[in-house]
Parts: C-alpha cells; sequence; structure tokens
C-alpha cells in the first residue's frame, strides 16, 4: 500500500526556517518524482517544487527559490523540503506527492498518482 506522511509543520517565526519530511511507505519513493505543493486558506493549491526520479535536478517556484530546497534520503526513503527565510505568505497546509509514472517532474497535481495528508506551516510573530 503506497503511504506518503509528512511532518515538520508547525509555529515559526518570519525569517525561522522549517524543514518538511516526507516518508514513504510501501515502496520506492526516493526512485520516483516527488514533489510539494502548497495550500493557503481560501487560495488553489500552489506547486512549490520537485525533484526528479534520479534526484539529478530540482526545481522551484518563483515564490520559494533561494529559500527552499528540496532533498532526498535514500536510506530513509524520505524526501525533506527546507525552509528558511520563511515569509507570513509561506504559511499553508503544504503536501507531498509522487508521480511513479514520469522521469522529469510537473509542477502540475493532476500528474502525480499519490498525496500525503499535510503538514500545516504557520509563518506568524
Amino acid at each position: 500500500q503506497v503511504q506518503l506522511v509528512e511532518s515538520g509543520g508547525g509555529l515559526v517565526q518570519p525569517g525561522g526556517s522549517l524543514r518538511l519530511s516526507c516518508a514513504g511507505s510501501g515502496f520506492t519513493l526516493t526512485a520516483h518524482v516527488a514533489g510539494w505543493f502548497r495550500q493557503a486558506p481560501g487560495k488553489e493549491r500552489e506547486w512549490v517544487s520537485c525533484i526528479t526520479y534520479n534526484g539529478g535536478s530540482t526545481y522551484y517556484s518563483d515564490s520559494v527559490k533561494g529559500r527552499f530546497t528540496i532533498t532526498r534520503d535514500i536510506a530513509k526513503n524520505t524526501v525533506y523540503l527546507q525552509m528558511n527565510a520563511l515569509r507570513p505568505e509561506d504559511t499553508a497546509v503544504y503536501y507531498c506527492a509522487t508521480d511513479l509514472r514520469s522521469f522529469g517532474c510537473s509542477n502540475n497535481g493532476g500528474s502525480y498518482d499519490y498525496w500525503g495528508q499535510g503538514t500545516q506551516v504557520t509563518v506568524s510573530s
């Protein structure tokens, strides 16, 4: 059974950092495309970042480029999103997702096959 479980969210002050984790079970997450999305209250889901199936390339939305970093740990079957210099507008529920069919990653949520339950990130003083 394919499962993705996110963790690491919380409340942080502006300028602070958080690291989100997305652990895969029932399959090898780190052999597939993985992406992070977020959804703020009253807004549409927004693509944040993704990493290709072999980890060779990473991509970021303009709103997080230079502040967020996506990485993965093959031994732990886990994908991470390191978030630095957080801003109030980063407040959202963050979701990880995986695409089992592609080699390159997409910013289209419809390309992803499985999703985690989400973890809340709140940036506030």
